[in-house]
This record gives C-alpha cells, sequence and structure tokens, in this order.
C-alpha cells in the first residue's frame, strides 16, 4: 500500500513544487516551446498544402484559434479556482468526477509522453544537413537522439526557471528567423505582385477542409500547458490567463502570416505543386533564394533547436503530470516527490527519460524509421489524444460551474466553453475520418484505427481504477484532482463538492 501523505518523508524529498519561480514571460516560453513554431511551419505547414491541396491554410490556423480561444475562457476561469500541475486530469476530475478524471491522466501521459518522445525521431533527420553543411560528417539519428536525451534528462531535473532561461533564449531566436525569412518572401513575391487570394474563405471551405483544421489543431499542441506550471507560477491567478491568451494569439498570428507568405513567394497557384516536390525543405530553399546560404545554415540550426525546445517544454510538462498523479497516490508515492534543492518533480522526471531512452535504444536495434515511425505517428497520435483531453475539459468546465457554488459569468462558464465543445467535437469527428490521411498510410491500414482506439481504451482502463480507488482506497481518492490539498494527510470534500 502506498504510504500515505502523514508518513515521515526522507530528508531529502519534498512532496511540493518550487512556488513564484515563473513570471508571465516564463511560462509563455515554454508554451511556445512545446508549440515548435518552425517545426510547424516548416513541416506541418508544408504537410498541409503537399497532402490536401488545399490553399486556406493561413486561414485554417485562425479558425482553429478562434475556437481555442473560447476553449481558454472557461479554462482560465477554472484555473482561478482549481490550481493543479496536473491540469486536465484535474479539471476532468473535479468537473466530471473522481473516475473520468484518471481516465483522463491515462490519455494525458500516452498523448505528452507520445508528443515528447517522438521528437527524439525527428531531431536525428534534422541535424543531419546540418552536420553535414557545417562539419562534413554524418552520424547515425540514434546518436543525436541520445545527445538530446542526455540534455533534456539533466535539464528536467534542474529549477524549472533554468529550463524557461534556456527556452527563452532557444524561442527568441527561432521566432527571429520566421519573421526574417517571412519578410524576405514578402518582398520578394512571385509575379512581381503580393497576393492576398489565399486568406480568400472560398480557399478554406473546400474538400480536405478537416484534414486542414486537425492539422492546424496539431500545430498550437501545448498551449494549453501554461496550466501545468501554475502552481511554480509567481501569481497564478494573473499569469495562467495571461499566458494562455498571448500564447493562442502569437501562435496564431504567426503561424498564419508563415503560411500565407509562403503562398506569396511560391504564387498561390504553385504552393501546392512547390510543397509537393521540396516538402519540409520549401521554406529554406525560399530563404536561400532570397538571404543566402548563410540564412538557410542559421534556419536549419534553429530548426534542430526548435525540436530541443519543444523536447524540454514537452518533458517537463509531462514530468509534472506524473508528479501530480504520484502526489495524490494515483501512481505510486514515490512520482509525487521533489527535489528539495530544485523544486522539480525528480523522480517523475527521471522515469520519463528512462522511457524515452528505452524507446531511442529500441527503434535503433530494430531499425524502425525514427522520422515516420516514431516522429510523425507519435506526433499524430499525441496531438490527437491532446485534442481529446481539451474537448473533454471543455464539457468538465461547464460541468464544474454547474454543480458548485462558485459564481461565474455566463459566458465564461456555459457559453464560451460550450461552443468550444460542440467545434472542437467536430474536428475530433473529422479527425477520426481523416485519420489514415493523417498518419500517410492506406485506408485499410489497422493503424488507422488502431492509434486513436488507444485512447478511450486508456480512459476506459484509467475510469476502472478510479473506480477501484473508490472502493479500496478512499482515502487516496478523495485526494483526486485536489492538487496541493493532497499533500495534507487527509482532504475531506466540501459541501459544495461532493465525491464522486
Amino acid at each position: 500500500m502506498p504510504p500515505t501523505a502523514t508518513l515521515e518523508r526522507p530528508s531529502n524529498v519534498s512532496d511540493a513544487l518550487a512556488r513564484g519561480r515563473l513570471g508571465i514571460p516564463s511560462v509563455i516560453f515554454f508554451v511556445l516551446s512545446a508549440a515548435a513554431p518552425l517545426t510547424v511551419v516548416a513541416g506541418v505547414v508544408t504537410t498541409g498544402y503537399a497532402v490536401t491541396g488545399v490553399t486556406g491554410i493561413p486561414l485554417a490556423f485562425l479558425a482553429v484559434a478562434a475556437v481555442l480561444a473560447l476553449f481558454s475562457v472557461g479554462y482560465v476561469a477554472m484555473a482561478r479556482r482549481v490550481e493543479n500541475a496536473g491540469a486536465f486530469y484535474a479539471y476532468i476530475a473535479r468537473g466530471l468526477g473522481r473516475p473520468a478524471g484518471v481516465g483522463a491522466a491515462w490519455v494525458a501521459l500516452i498523448a505528452y509522453n507520445a508528443l515528447q518522445i517522438g521528437l527524439y525521431g525527428a531531431v536525428g533527420a534534422a541535424a543531419e544537413p546540418v552536420l553535414a553543411q557545417l562539419f562534413g560528417i554524418t552520424v547515425a539519428w540514434w546518436v543525436v537522439a541520445l545527445v538530446a536525451w542526455a540534455l533534456v534528462a539533466f535539464l528536467g531535473v534542474l529549477r524549472v526557471d533554468i529550463n524557461g532561461l534556456v527556452l527563452a533564449v532557444l524561442l527568441v531566436a527561432e521566432i527571429a528567423v520566421i519573421l526574417v525569412f517571412d519578410l524576405a518572401q514578402v518582398t520578394h513575391p512571385a509575379g512581381g505582385s503580393v497576393s492576398f487570394s489565399t486568406l480568400s474563405p472560398e480557399n478554406l471551405f473546400v474538400p480536405g477542409v478537416g484534414a486542414i483544421l486537425v492539422l492546424a489543431t496539431t500545430g498550437f499542441t501545448g498551449f494549453e500547458s501554461a496550466v501545468v506550471f501554475s502552481e511554480e507560477s509567481k501569481d497564478p491567478k494573473r499569469t495562467v490567463p495571461m499566458a494562455t491568451y498571448l500564447s493562442v494569439a502569437i501562435i496564431a498570428g504567426l503561424y498564419a502570416f508563415s503560411a500565407w507568405s509562403m503562398t506569396v513567394a511560391t504564387g498561390p497557384d504553385k504552393i501546392v505543386d512547390a510543397s509537393r516536390e521540396q516538402s519540409t525543405g520549401l521554406i529554406f530553399n525560399l530563404a536561400g533564394e532570397h538571404l543566402g546560404d548563410t540564412a538557410v545554415s542559421i534556419g536549419q540550426a534553429l530548426f534542430l533547436t526548435s525540436l530541443l525546445a519543444a523536447m524540454i517544454s514537452f518533458h517537463n510538462t509531462t514530468a509534472r503530470y506524473a508528479f501530480a498523479l504520484g502526489r495524490e497516490r494515483v501512481l505510486p508515492a514515490v512520482f509525487g516527490r521533489t527535489s528539495p534543492r530544485s523544486g522539480a518533480p525528480r523522480v517523475a522526471s527521471l522515469a520519463q527519460s528512462v522511457l524515452g531512452l528505452a524507446v531511442i535504444v529500441l527503434y535503433a536495434v530494430v531499425g524502425w524509421d525514427p522520422l515516420v515511425q516514431l516522429f510523425f505517428w507519435g506526433g499524430t497520435g499525441g496531438g490527437f489524444g491532446v485534442l481529446l483531453l481539451i474537448a473533454a475539459t471543455s464539457v468538465a468546465v461547464i460541468a464544474f460551474f454547474a454543480r458548485t457554488a462558485v459564481a461565474e459569468t455566463p459566458w465564461r462558464r456555459l457559453i464560451a466553453p460550450g461552443i468550444a465543445a460542440v467545434a472542437l467535437i467536430v474536428i475530433i469527428v473529422v479527425a477520426v475520418a481523416n485519420f489514415a490521411t493523417l498518419l500517410g498510410v492506406a485506408p485499410d491500414s489497422p493503424l488507422r484505427w488502431i492509434i486513436p482506439a488507444v485512447y478511450p481504451v486508456a480512459a476506459l482502463l484509467g475510469v476502472l481504477w478510479g473506480l477501484a480507488l473508490r472502493g479500496s482506497r478512499s482515502d487516496v481518492y478523495a485526494r483526486i484532482g485536489r492538487g496541493a490539498e493532497s499533500a495534507a494527510a487527509a482532504v475531506l470534500p466540501t459541501t459544495s463538492e461532493a465525491p464522486r
């Protein structure tokens, strides 16, 4: 039986995250780094043009941003009242019941691990042209992946603000080069004139729009993680809302502008063919034409650091989910320990690192394709899992305010999250229908059902585990979703929110 919170702690561990170390800029750096702007601009945008042939991608980013902004209204309203590093897990537990919260936790662990570990498959491919051009050497993908893994594992057990500082440096450079590339494309338009035709709504509402909306949604993955760092923020009630809204706005503006500027440089009628021919190299090839080879080298290097920054951000997010579950004894209590010196969730971070190492070694030994079978499939599957969590959280926000005595405006507690929930469910249905396209596999491939089916199965197992805890460990069950309160010996349910 796991030890309860009243038992004596070893002297070298703690059960609390370090408070007051992150301001609004630091949280934004974590959020934007998870979104991996250069990776999305170079990879997701060109893939979208190539696979679907739809030129309305700039508008798709803006449409998805509008939906996520609506979701954020209820999300941050709940964040002011529920402070928990478990984010989706805690919100769904407090809104839809503790068993549902545990089910969401299982989904979150799978989704965020898939996103983080999948990036190790991409970093090797991204490093190949950089190392060849700068040093004239070629190394196996897994060597680069192991170097990246070691750095991420090391940073994962350090102070969260140190991670934030590293991300700040990487992210500022990454966004700067994107903007330079974009401006070069806009100032060198195909045919000598700037075209705005791809911003016309008629280019969005065409066959294939479903896949585009799903791809655009995956580009925002990570925007929701501001809440994960609420316990370590200086002023959570101010930091989380500001970081969430600013992140959605920055991501939407950057992606839409970049996607549009590519069409200006190639010509709206040629962007699809150019994306199919040049794939992720399109943005770098355009930069080479307008800015020279030095700009290309810098861009490719920052593409590599973009992946590294996303790894660091997702590692921190995943570790905090595991920490939240360990603190509340849903996972073994050891996961709920932090280092007194750094305040980092040490055991959860190390466990995540061990899992990443095992996957890298497995893929290297077996010889599986790291780019497609690890990065692309892992990223697509992980993004879909996060999309499911966002939709469930929208419903949980409505339920939370409906079943508690907390006062809130109808817009925040019902209207905005309700509209967001409907829109997100539509996107999920479209995603399932287009999953073969998203994975790049044949329509009859079993993967098009296996990968999305992982999440309802995991959610069901989590719900069953939650029900088992209710029957056998009522003390643990009462702590689910309570956050820092669960570090106390026992947490009694409030009269306005009875155990469910």
